[in-house]
């Protein structure tokens, strides 16, 4: 045996000075497992101390066992490529097989208008024929399969509300798989195994109605469970209350529900639904969760109107779910909606007859929920919503629950209205009791000492806005937050949540607006919807028996802000939090809501579904067809939902509601401000700069620019082709371009779009800005040395240097030139800068 085994080491010797492959023992392909585990990738003094712990390792040599750990680890490498790529094949597996039926499903449809369509073109020539035949009106009413049957009262018993529930799982199936609602793609949705799904909206059916198709990680019994909590996931529902449950025999469940909706706006009431949800198993081991209205049975569940709700019908919708093989689920969801627009102001009814707002906020957003559980479920360790993606939803849902009881207000949450000082511009509501409503218990203040008279006043406003991307607004807001809040009001709302009830703000703010910093918190997958914190600096406040020093930090939750993205509404809700951020904090959220009111972005044929999904291109291309692509260019009305909320003492009310009243005004004109220089109009419109009082137009001053730099530096500025505009070679050139006044302290009133990226300002507020305050000390000494050289000789080259934006950022600068532009009398107007190749440092 000695001999034997002195032969096996002399061969194996031989083997591995040959470069010949080794055969391992069990053992040592054991030992080498448990230390790969340990350590995948171990160095040259690693694997010689893994040789000399492992006996059993002794006769390898470290060259074979660095081979064997390549090895290893390129095996490791294509297993989890073998299996990701199962996945993906699993996953375009049930995607062609959902396009194929989908396919099957337009075919019909398109056979069934093919149909219609001759049908009706035969009856139109019929009828100058003989106009008497009545015989056709009954052919012609079965042609019309969109108008919703009438059916009498139905029974109360469990007969006859099975009865209800079987007929709405037909009408459902038929919207869900099949023709009874003409369905046209959503523009800009491209189906795909990485994409939210398929996506639908209705056309020339009654109410408004919108369809999607996805697969999700789950199984259909968790994706029932997840879909008909919508408390859950449904940021518009306010309550869902199930009165009665029974079982059918066919193992399947009805249930009575009353659901109410908030109204997205402060200018129309909330809507309400009674309905009837039908739980079942097909035949083939499909689940389905169907409803509808119950409006017309007879010995049914009272159901009188309520008091701030306008009933709203629900039409046959509800979910599809088939398991899927490998796993997972295929799932089909279908909303069908008649929202009542007769009840709400003319300049709202779109928000009401909107098949995509429909889909955005209801249908889309419930694919979304379930791919996002699905992801936390299969990848727990990925980032996202964080390591409680849980806790964070529900955190997410507090704030989008606490601004909607806001924008809502309803008497039943303990709001009541105060009386208007004369203009009706700002609503402002009081709540004496909102313990319920912020989720904690305010009774107490952090010294212990009870403070029941603690309230909430509310002050609420809408407004309409002409020709701005919601998201854009909205984008600007949060990242500019100084330019239209106020330092001394959100000290005042940090500190009434830190300590309880405070006094009036804006006494002693300390430290001023220091800027703020964003903290990102959590987003969902799809970056839609994410949550930050904001801190704000040097923001403390004072009182006689309080001090708040130090930083200010609100929880802040964004959604909408990408304006390619489909969809466009946009919604910033945020709230002042404790440092120690403890998930029963109380919440008192604040925001804005955008939500565009153009009812013709919704798709009235394939053939502007085309149109529409042509205008996602955004720029220089998108913005020369602002009049035909309304839907991103910004050529469209919105209407914007302000709601602000303070915690205040009783007897300081008074004092609190004008402070209120004045904040949201200001925002209000703030807004107004931001919205014109936002306007996409601006790079079509030669007057829709909005430069101050005294300045030239546009397009007068970028010739003057142009010309002046040609005078003095003897070369073109720009680079201008035909009849094109000056203008606009100017606004796009790549350098940094801004003009200064000749006062003593000098303050810029233009730049090209790359001067406003270089200062991360607008138009609006780049005429705060004074020249010295983007200079660093290097800079403001070149400047006040060489400024009168640039008034005697006209121009100046300046060295490069550092810079600073108005948000504090350096900018770098290869280098800059200055020069005096003139007007028409060759009289100086201004001095331009032209920062070349600049980037952020």
């Amino acid at each position: 045996m000695m001999a034997v085994s002195s032969a096996c080491k002399d061969g194996s010797k031989v083997a591995m000075d040959n470069g010949k492959y080794v055969r391992y023992t069990p053992e040592q392909v054991d030992a080498l497992e448990r230390l790969y585990h340990e350590c995948p990738k171990p160095s040259s003094l690693r694997r010689q101390q893994l040789i000399r712990e492992c006996p059993i390792l002794s006769n390898i040599e470290p060259k074979q066992i660095k081979v064997w750990f390549q090895n290893r680890r390129c095996r490791e490498k294509q297993r989890k490529e073998a299996s990701r790529l199962q996945g993906v094949n699993r996953k375009l597996t049930a995607m062609n097989k959902l396009l194929m039926e989908e396919n099957d499903r337009l075919q019909k449809q398109v056979s069934q208008l093919v149909y219609e369509n001759s049908f009706f073109r035969q009856q139109t020539q019929n009828a100058t024929v003989a106009t008497t035949d009545t015989s056709c009106e009954s052919v012609v009413t079965s042609g019309q399969r969109h108008l919703t049957p009438q059916h009498p009262p139905r029974d109360a018993s469990p007969a006859g509300l099975l009865s209800i529930a079987e007929e709405t799982l037909a009408e459902f199936l038929s919207k869900a798989t099949g023709t009874a609602v003409e369905w046209v793609q959503m523009p800009g949705m491209k189906p795909g195994p990485d994409s939210i799904g398929i996506v639908a909206i209705s056309h020339g059916c009654p109410g408004v109605a919108a369809r999607a198709c996805g697969l999700v990680g789950l199984e259909p019994a968790r994706v029932a469970e997840i879909l008909k909590d919508r408390l859950s996931w449904f940021r518009d529902c306010r309550t869902v209350d199930v009165l009665n449950v029974m079982s059918t025999g066919n193992g399947g469940t009805i249930e009575l529900l009353y659901m109410q909706l908030y109204a997205p706006t402060t200018l129309a009431p909330g809507r309400d639904f009674w309905l009837l949800r039908y739980t079942s198993l097909l035949e083939d081991g499909s689940l389905v969760v169907c409803e509808r209205s119950l409006n017309n049975t007879q010995n049914g569940p009272a159901m009188p109107p309520v008091q701030h709700f306008v009933r709203a019908d629900m039409l046959p919708s509800g979910y599809l779910i088939r398991p899927c093989e490998g796993g997972g689920s295929i799932i089909h969801i279908v909303d069908h909606m008649v929202l009542e627009p007769w009840s709400v102001p003319e300049v709202l009814r779109p928000l009401y007859e909107s098949s995509m707002l429909l889909s955005q906020r209801t249908t889309m957003a419930a694919l979304r929920h379930l791919r996002q559980i699905s992801q936390e479920v299969s990848q727990p360790s990925v980032t996202g919503w964080g390591r409680r993606p849980a806790a964070l939803r529900a955190l997410s849902q507090r704030l989008s629950k606490g601004f909607n009881e806001a924008v809502n207000g309803f008497a039943d949450d303990g709001w009541s209205m105060l009386e208007s000082d004369g203009i009706d511009d700002v609503t402002l509501l009081v709540n004496s009791s909102p313990s319920k409503m912020m989720g904690a218990n305010l009774g107490y203040n952090t010294n212990g000492f009870p403070s029941m008279s603690s309230s909430v006043l509310c002050a609420k406003a809408s407004m309409l806005l002409q020709n701005v991307p919601p998201a854009i607004l909205l984008r600007f807001l949060r990242e500019h937050r100084s330019e239209w809040a106020d330092s001394s009001i959100d000290a005042y709302s940090a500190a009434a949540i830190k300590a309880g009830p405070c006094s009036l703000p804006g006494a002693r703010p300390g430290g001023g607006f220091g800027g703020q910093v964003i903290l990102p918190l959590a987003h969902t997958i799809e970056h839609e919807e994410f949550m930050e914190v904001i801190k704000l600096e040097n923001m403390g406040y004072y009182r006689d028996d309080m001090t708040i020093p130090g930083d200010v930090f609100l929880l802040q939750l964004c959604s909408g802000v990408d304006e390619h993205a489909v969809g466009t509404s946009a919604e910033l809700v945020f709230a002042p939090i404790d440092a120690s951020f403890s998930d029963d904090a109380p919440i008192l959220p604040s925001g804005f809501r955008i939500i565009p009111l153009d009812s013709s972005s919704d798709a009235a044929s394939p053939n502007r579904t085309l149109d529409l999904a042509s205008a996602l291109e955004v720029g220089t291309t998108a913005n020369k067809a602002a009049g035909d692509n309304a839907g991103h260019s910004g050529s469209t009305k919105s209407v914007m939902t302000i709601a602000f909320q303070f915690a205040f003492e009783v007897h300081l009310q008074e004092n609190i509601a004008t402070m209120a009243r004045q904040y949201v005004r200001s925002i209000i004109a703030s807004v107004q401000r931001v919205s014109l220089a936002l306007s996409p109009s601006r790079f079509g419109s030669h007057n829709a700069f909005h430069l101050p009082p005294g300045t030239p137009e546009a397009q007068t001053l970028a010739r003057w620019i142009s010309n002046s730099y040609r005078f003095y530096l003897g070369v073109e500025l720009l680079k201008c082709e035909g009849s094109e505009s000056i203008l606009k070679p100017l606004w796009h050139h790549s350098d940094a371009i801004l003009c200064c006044s000749l006062k003593a302290l000098p303050v810029f009133t233009f730049a090209n779009q790359a001067g406003l990226d270089m200062l991360e300002t607008t138009l609006v507020a780049l005429q705060d800005i004074t020249l010295e305050k983007i200079f660093d000390d290097n800079g403001k000494k070149t400047l006040c040395s060489e400024f009168p050289q640039i008034m005697q000789q006209g121009f100046m080259c300046i060295q490069g240097g550092i810079c600073l934006s108005s948000m504090g950022r350096p900018v770098s600068y290869e280098r800059a030139v200055a020069w005096k532009v003139l007007n028409e009398e060759e009289s100086a107007h201004c001095i331009c800068f032209m920062f070349i190749n600049w980037s952020f440092v």
